[in-house]
Order: structure tokens, then sequence, then C-alpha cells
């Protein structure tokens, strides 16, 4: 059995899935594959793929094959080797959209060159790497070595620089973008306010004006919904407007609660109203109306 590993990351890696769907389409692989795709949406006849398995089910799947086809994770690579697999590893890169960086070939090269595992570098040829693992020696894995520790140590210390951002990315693009909405709803309310339209008449102008704003740099920046057909961009649009309509009736009952029954300054009541309002629609935009 060969078992197949993307791990945990947030985006696709079926470039991976695909050379390995025509090699078992070419009767290079005879053995039964089973997938461990994580985010990566796939569909083939020939392999068995599941989203993520449980980790007791993982272990015994790792156990029983007889070659590891893996990303470039530190931690599933090192999890193979200390079980005595053969590997074949190949980089998620930055070019396809499958990593932030290419930091998964520095890993895979350093690996590869100790003798712990085998690089696939051209995908055209997973074939000629899968009869080349047979013959393969593979190196024992000491625990102890000094150097894979310092590798790991660089690794880690390289990526500690960048990971917090990848980690939290969406939640500061969001808070930046909420920022940017905020200020095209205020600065829309404040001008409309000077041509003496009424305080409510000039709150849902201003909130419509935001609204379309939100929508597109949510889409674009903050969610990456793209590539969508026209239909799907436009039920985006109606849901996103319809959970909007539920922020602007919480908006504008905070603007009551402040102005009439608090008698609080317009500017203010306006600032504290927003600052709810971005929590709650992060969560409607998140869980119910943008996919990635």
């Amino acid at each position: 059995m060969i078992l197949v590993v993307l791990g945990t990351q947030d985006k696709s890696f079926t470039r991976l899935l695909e050379a390995v769907d025509r090699e078992i389409e070419k009767g290079t692989i005879r053995e039964k594959v089973i997938v461990q795709a994580g985010q990566t949406k796939y569909e083939s006849s020939n392999m068995e793929i599941f989203d993520f398995l449980p980790a007791p089910e993982f272990d015994k799947l790792m156990d029983k094959a007889s070659l590891v086809i893996t990303h470039g994770g530190a931690g599933t690579i090192l999890t193979a080797i200390k079980k005595g697999k053969k590997i074949i590893a190949a980089a998620r890169l930055e070019k396809y959209k499958e990593h932030h960086n290419d930091h998964q070939k520095q890993i895979i090269h350093e690996f590869a060159s100790k003798g712990y595992l085998l690089e696939l570098r051209d995908f055209q040829k997973l074939g000629t790497m899968i009869q080349k693992c047979k013959n393969f020696k593979l190196k024992k894995f000491e625990s102890n070595t000094p150097h894979m520790i310092q590798i790991l140590e660089q690794y880690i210390e390289k990526e500690d620089h960048t990971a917090w951002y990848h980690k939290y990315k969406e939640g500061l693009l969001y808070l930046f973008f909420g920022g940017c909405t905020t200020l095209v709803n205020i600065i829309s309310f404040v001008v409309l306010r000077q041509f003496h339209i009424t305080v409510y008449v000039s709150n849902a102008i201003a909130w419509f004006l935001s609204v379309l704003f939100a929508f597109f740099t949510n889409k674009i920046f903050v969610f990456e919904s793209r590539g969508k057909s026209l239909k799907k961009s436009i039920q985006e649009g109606v849901s996103f407007f319809g959970f909007r309509v539920l922020s602007l009736l919480f908006d504008m009952g905070i603007m009551y609660v402040f102005i009439d029954l608090l008698s609080c300054g317009e500017f203010i009541s306006k600032v504290v109203s927003n600052v709810f309002v971005i929590i709650i629609n992060y969560v409607f935009s998140k869980v119910f109306i943008f996919k990635k």
C-alpha cells in the first residue's frame, strides 16, 4: 500500500495527486493508494481519498505503507523516517499558489542530501522515482543527529519571522479593510450630514456605500473567493447584502440607544456601532458567504 500525505495547509496541492493518478493509469503503480488530502479537493476512482484521518488510523496506515509520497512538511517526513519508510517528497511551491513561500524545497533538499528520502522535482518523472525507490537504501534515523537538529532549528527560526503573519493573515486583512470600510461609512455619513440630510437617511446611504466597498475587498483580498462564475458571484453578493441588512438594523439600534437614549454625540455613536458591526460581519462572511 502507498500512502500519500498532503498536510494540513489551507492551499491545494493537486499537482502531486495528478502525478500519482497518471502513474496508476500507466500501470507503474499497482498497489492500493490511500491519500490524506487535507484541503486539496480531488476526485479519482484510482485512489481512496480522505480529507483527514484520525491519528490512530493514520499511524496504522503509515506502519503498513511500503512507500510514503508526501509534501515537504517536516512533521510528516520525520514520522515516516522514524518508522523506517521509503519516502518520495515533493515541495509545495509559491508560484503555483501551493504555499506562502518555497521553504519546503530547502527542507526536502536537506533530508535528501543526508540520504533519508528521494526528492521529486519533475512531477513527470514520478514513475522513474518510484522505480528508483525500490533499490533505495534508506539511511537509519538517529534521533540525536546534531546536524539534523540544527537543520530543523534553523528552519523553525526562519519560519517564525513570517509564520505568525500567514497564520493570522485573514484576520489582519479583515481588520485592515474593515477599518477602511468604517472610514468609507463615517466619511460618507459626515458628508451627507453637511447637506442637512437626516441622521438615519445619511446612515442608510453611508451603509450602502460601505457595504459595496466591503463586498469587493472581502471577496478579493480577505477570503480570496475568486475564479467563480458570474452566477456564484451574484449569489455571494446577494447573501452578503442580506446579512449586512441584519447588521444595518443592529447599527441603527446602537445609534438609537446612544443618540436618543444616552444623548451621546453622533460621531462617537457611529464609531462605537461600527466596532460591533465589524465583528458581526466577519463571522457572517467567514461562516456563511465566502468560500475559497
